[in-house]
């Protein structure tokens, strides 16, 4: 798991929907926000085995979150709206 990779939760009540890897614990954790229902400042501790990875990389946000500006929800919510929209949809 990177900063800025786009992820999918497999398990828990939040299950199907997309986040953005905002944060790196360790090896086996990882802190995820959507900006939406989990903001940057309060991002979700999650279990990596308990997320899937999409492969995508939100390019722009992680360079904001590496460097240390600071990255708006409204920015992580719309990088994510493509995903969690076909989600919905399902």
């Amino acid at each position: 798991m990177e900063i800025g990779q786009v992820v999918y939760s497999k398990a828990g009540r939040d299950s199907g929907r997309y986040y953005a890897v905002v944060g790196i614990v360790d090896d086996s954790r990882v802190l995820i926000a959507d900006g939406d229902l989990r903001r940057i400042k309060k991002a979700k501790l999650k279990n990596v085995k308990h997320l899937g990875s999409h492969g995508d990389m939100l390019a722009k946000i992680a360079d904001k979150l590496k460097s240390g500006a600071q990255v708006f929800d409204a920015e992580l919510y719309s990088a994510l709206r493509l995903y969690n929209e076909t989600v919905r949809q399902k």
